[in-house]
């Protein structure tokens, strides 16, 4: 197949005002007959399948292209918990869902909707919002493997954090009604509207009904709201409150050599040229200072991650940028095969976070460097997110509401709204499926981080923790 662009991909079906729009009602329809040949029970199935891939074999397979003296930091977060495990193993869990049933609905797919990649960052008019926020994986892809991502990291996390299986059952529970709430509420909606839809913190705030999820989203808030270039500034530097050089913490902040320095300076000004002309001004007005590699999560450790440190027209008019590593989604293969689609990958994640979010960091661009594909982003845009460690089970079941809800939006402003919204309808048996399979996945994603831990203890698998 040619490669293309992602947006190339994706605007085929809406490339002339002259096609007919299909009536909602026969969408909705259609959904439902998509019931015969997919049930909702058949949903709710888990077993691995014979052909399943070995899970350390899988793990040392997804090491290709990551930083070598990366890899024992990668595999001690993950086998820190199964919630880490099920973090860095998306790949795993994208074979797994792609072999399950399906309606083939398709929309544009997170790829990696778990719980933890969800939180809080700084829309262009200044305003604080809370969406999906991690993209690297993101595609066109199923509704149902997002959702699936989505409950089962709920209750793994549940789990984790000591809930009882009732609380785990009931937080999942929100999350699916939720979801299918939404998605029936927004293909209701005009086109443009769903286009607009977001959730600010002060309608999050009232969205939310257990107390101590409400003041710990007001403590989250208020923390993401200080995270901004200049108050980065000091910790990166060694305390200096204006441009200077990034300080060295190795293995996690490392210096390049100066030709890839140079390398990264020019993939940089290539950066710029992805920008809106506005943007591209703005930006364009700022001035390297330094660069060095940052590890940052769990899944993307060993993947390269730079951060450049640029300053404006004065010491303390400070700029971070991100440039991280753009891979192949891991849901690739299961939608078109293994030749790559997309052209540049970074470009992939950037379109498709522009499509998923209501508003998006507008200094979202891609740039290359030697034979690796970046995406480029603010570091410090007020981003944050909800504790998830020690979560109450209460908070818990509150919050995979708000989960559910924002994956909709997503799903919602992509393709397929009024289809997921027949299908899903509005009994409980597409709940209850979506239960049932969050319960046995979390149960197969323990057996796997036992594998992970047996590895590392065998000596298969380096691994560094505390770092």
């Amino acid at each position: 197949m040619q490669q293309a662009s992602t947006a190339e991909h994706f605007s085929d079906a809406f490339s002339s005002f002259r096609i007919p729009a299909t009536d909602r009602r026969e969408r909705v329809d259609h959904g439902k007959s998509l019931r015969e040949a997919t049930p909702h029970a058949a949903l709710g199935a888990w077993a691995p399948a014979d052909n399943r891939p070995g899970v350390i074999d899988l793990i040392e397979a997804s090491a290709y292209g990551r930083l070598p003296w990366l890899f024992g930091v990668r595999n001690a977060r993950m086998a820190a918990s199964p919630f880490g495990m099920l973090r860095g193993s998306a790949a795993m869990m994208a074979w797994d869902v792609a072999n399950l049933p399906a309606t083939g609905v398709q929309t544009v797919a997170c790829g990696d909707a778990h719980i933890g990649n969800i939180g809080f960052y700084r829309s262009p008019e200044g305003n604080q919002v809370i969406d999906l926020n991690d993209f690297d994986e993101a595609h066109t892809g199923c509704w149902e493997w997002d959702l699936r991502r989505l409950t089962a990291s709920i209750w793994v996390l549940g789990r984790d954090n000591g809930a009882t299986e009732e609380q785990c059952e009931e937080a999942v529970r929100h999350c699916v009604a939720a979801y299918r709430d939404e998605v029936s509420f927004l293909s209701k909606q005009p086109l443009l509207w769903r286009a607009y839809d977001q959730l600010d913190l002060e309608n999050l705030h009232s969205t939310v009904t257990e107390e101590a999820l409400r003041d710990e989203i007001i403590r989250a808030a208020t923390a993401a709201r200080k995270r901004t270039s200049d108050r980065k500034l000091p910790k990166l530097t060694g305390g200096a409150t204006t441009a200077s050089r990034i300080v060295d913490d190795p293995p996690l902040v490392t210096h390049p050599d100066p030709a890839e320095v140079e390398a990264l300076a020019q993939g940089l000004d290539a950066y710029l040229t992805t920008l809106t002309p506005q943007w591209r001004r703005i930006v364009g007005g700022y001035t390297l200072v330094d660069i060095a590699h940052k590890v940052v999560g769990v899944g993307s450790v060993g993947l390269r991650a730079w951060v450049a440190l640029l300053v404006g027209s004065r010491e303390d008019d400070v700029l971070f940028l991100q440039l991280k590593q753009a891979q192949r989604s891991v849901l690739a293969p299961f939608v078109h095969g293994e030749r790559a689609w997309h052209e540049h990958q970074g470009q992939r994640v950037v379109e498709y976070q522009q499509v998923l979010q209501t508003v998006s960091d507008p200094l979202l661009g891609w740039t290359t460097v030697g034979e690796h594909q970046y995406y480029v982003r603010q570091y410090r845009n007020m981003k944050g997110g909800v504790p998830l460690d020690n979560m109450p089970p209460a908070s818990l079941i509150d919050y995979s509401g708000i989960t559910g809800h924002l994956l909709a939006k997503g799903h919602a402003r992509t393709s397929g709204a009024s289809i997921i919204s027949g299908y899903l309808g509005k009994k409980e048996s597409a709940v209850d499926a979506f239960v049932a399979w969050a319960r046995a996945y979390a149960d197969q994603t323990e057996a796997d981080h036992a594998e992970l831990v047996a590895a590392i203890a065998a000596g298969r698998l380096p691994s560094e923790p505390g770092v």
